[in-house]
């Protein structure tokens, strides 16, 4: 049976997937990289640390619960993006592991961007993997990103990504987490800050700030900052910044379509996971495709998936 190993390492969670190709099934582990009560987020130098201990235990795993002894192909992400200058030092953990099982094994090993292996996770769980061989929009919203993606068929990457739109300041993720950290939370601040925007009594009125397509949130955080001092509720205050994203990206996506026309849309990325947010694009654009969240956050998932369609293509 044909297995394809996929690996990523990013700057918030290990992850290690298989995709049993004759099956078109997904296994997959992960965890998140820990980070001290009310920091941010980790150095590289952290990253790379906690990479090198976790991998390892999560290929072992996956190898030894599902008899996988000699896959087709291992792709790792080596890079944030598919763009001249994309780099962190934390994905060197999972290529140099890859590199060293092709070599060991004689396997093809493949490369790929974390960004291409969101959108193609994204498909998996939406069962849209056909988008491959055609025009879409893809958003990325993530701690590192929040990006409108023109995704074109591309013959030695999968797909040809173009920048439709993307934020100028702050990233959504990091508008949640800077938010949720001030509120008390514990970095990733997603979940909690979801729990607790349900439970708002009150609903604020909010402006997207859109330029050529792409976004401003820095004036999220100064907002919500503004709302804490003022003795808002805490509830309110989760719920005007989940509120605001999902405005931002609705008013991206009208650009975006504005620009190329209408074309399948498609939402990945960690952001992504939040429901109050996807509903809300959802009463605007319902033919809209999202992936379950456990293939929305950071995952090996779409890496496993570049490399099987990758192999199968060269042979």
């Amino acid at each position: 049976m044909p297995d394809y190993i996929g690996i990523d390492t990013s700057n918030y969670t290990t992850s290690a997937a298989v995709y049993i190709s004759e099956e078109k099934r997904i296994v997959q582990r992960k965890k998140l990289l820990p980070v001290k009560e009310g920091e941010l987020g980790l150095r590289q130098s952290d990253a790379v640390f906690h990479h090198t201990k976790q991998l390892p235990d999560m290929i072992e795993q996956l190898c030894s619960e599902y008899h996988i002894s000699r896959p087709a192909a291992i792709t790792a992400s080596s890079r944030p993006r598919n763009i001249e200058g994309s780099y962190m030092p934390c994905f060197l953990c999972g290529e140099g592991l890859a590199r060293s099982y092709s070599a060991i094994q004689g396997v093809r090993m493949y490369t790929t961007s974390h960004q291409i292996g969101h959108i193609l996770a994204a498909l998996y769980s939406a069962e849209r993997l056909d988008l491959v061989n055609e025009r879409f929009i893809a958003f990325h919203v993530s701690g590192g990103t929040t990006d409108c993606l023109l995704c074109e068929p591309d013959s030695e990457n999968i797909m040809n990504i173009t920048e439709a739109g993307t934020s100028l300041d702050l990233k959504a993720g990091q508008a949640v987490d800077r938010t949720g950290v001030m509120l008390g939370l514990r970095f990733p601040c997603g979940i909690e800050l979801e729990k607790l925007a349900v439970n708002a009594d009150k609903l604020y009125k909010v402006k997207p700030v859109l330029k050529d397509g792409s976004c401003c949130l820095s004036g999220v955080q100064n907002k919500c900052e503004d709302m804490l001092k003022k003795g808002e509720k805490p509830e309110n205050i989760a719920r005007y910044c989940l509120d605001f994203i999902a405005e931002t990206i609705i008013a991206m996506t009208s650009s975006a379509i504005e620009k190329y026309g209408r074309l399948p849309l498609v939402f990945a990325g960690g952001v992504m996971s939040d429901k109050l947010i996807r509903d809300r694009i959802v009463s605007v654009y319902s033919g809209a495709s999202f992936a379950a969240p456990e293939f929305s956050c950071d995952n090996a998932a779409g890496v496993a998936i570049y490399g099987y369609l990758k192999h199968t293509g060269d042979k």
